[in-house]
């Protein structure tokens, strides 16, 4: 499965330098660059691409435009990637996969690329559960009622990531790599396989 990704940011420097990362990874193709937020937002809609690297200042329009600009479409996921940390948690408001500093590094560029891989994942699997329901609502309507009423019965849906500020940086823990969290007066420890957040 393919990735088709643009990337957008008013340096040229930041683009080449991140094209160039990305081409090292096989599973992912650049379809466009764009140099600012207007041009981002027509590029989006008629290429559809799966991921967005995308810068947050920029002349005009900003990253956080955007995206607002592309919510009347199915939007692509978003990574926000930028030389500023302050924009972080309204960055995951935005519902951003991750949050890159510049220079990417290529580590963090590996651990973003496997969240957009499972989250692609989960994506494609949703769309075959629709598909099937489909079928299932032509074929034997009385059970996709059945199916119906017992997905209700189960609710208890849950976040499968989380966002944790831990000294002033945001992580974001999948809730499954959890392996304990620990009260610490004002505070909480979270423990996972790799890692603890305060």
């Amino acid at each position: 499965m393919t990735i088709r990704t643009i990337v957008v940011d008013d340096e040229k420097l930041a683009i080449q330098g991140l094209e160039l990362r990305l081409a090292k990874i096989d599973d992912v193709e650049v379809v466009a660059t764009c140099n600012n937020g207007r041009e981002a937002i027509r590029k989006i809609k008629t290429l559809k691409p799966d991921l967005v690297f995308l810068d947050i200042q920029m002349p005009g329009f900003d990253g956080f435009s955007v995206v607002q600009g592309v919510m009347d479409i199915d939007p692509p996921m978003f990574v926000f990637v930028t030389a500023y940390s302050d924009h972080a948690v309204r960055a995951f408001e935005a519902q951003a996969i991750d949050y890159l500093m510049k220079p990417v590094e290529e580590e963090r560029l590996a651990d973003t690329m496997v969240r957009i891989r499972e989250r692609m994942g989960h994506r494609k699997q949703s769309e075959e559960v629709e598909r099937l329901r489909e079928v299932i609502n032509e074929v034997a309507p009385e059970a996709a009622e059945t199916i119906a009423h017992d997905e209700e019965m189960q609710g208890g849906r849950y976040e499968q990531l989380i966002n944790v500020k831990d000294r002033g940086q945001i992580f974001r823990v999948d809730v499954d790599t959890i392996e304990r969290i620990d009260a610490a007066g004002d505070y909480m420890c979270i423990y996972t396989a790799d890692n603890s957040l305060i």
